[in-house]
């Protein structure tokens, strides 16, 4: 698990290099739940907070970057 401080340290790259990984996982522990082999059942919520706290800081990170720009203008 990755906290959020770790996620803004991240490059752009990074970061969704980090996001598209966990979307992967994410959709193999859903394929493993609707199997029935998966036995943590937690693991399937940690992976969907995981996604939405990358994802809130790519969109906090386009907001800063839109306000500058017009901010600029």
């Amino acid at each position: 698990m990755t906290t959020a401080k770790d996620l803004r340290d991240m490059s752009e790259r990074e970061l969704a290099e980090h996001i598209a990984s966990t979307r992967r996982d994410l959709f193999g522990l859903r394929f493993q739940h609707a199997t029935g082999e998966l036995e943590n059942t937690a693991g399937l919520r940690a992976g969907k907070r995981e996604l939405a706290r990358a994802l809130t800081i790519v969109a906090e990170r386009s907001t800063a970057h839109a306000g500058a720009t017009k901010a600029a203008s």
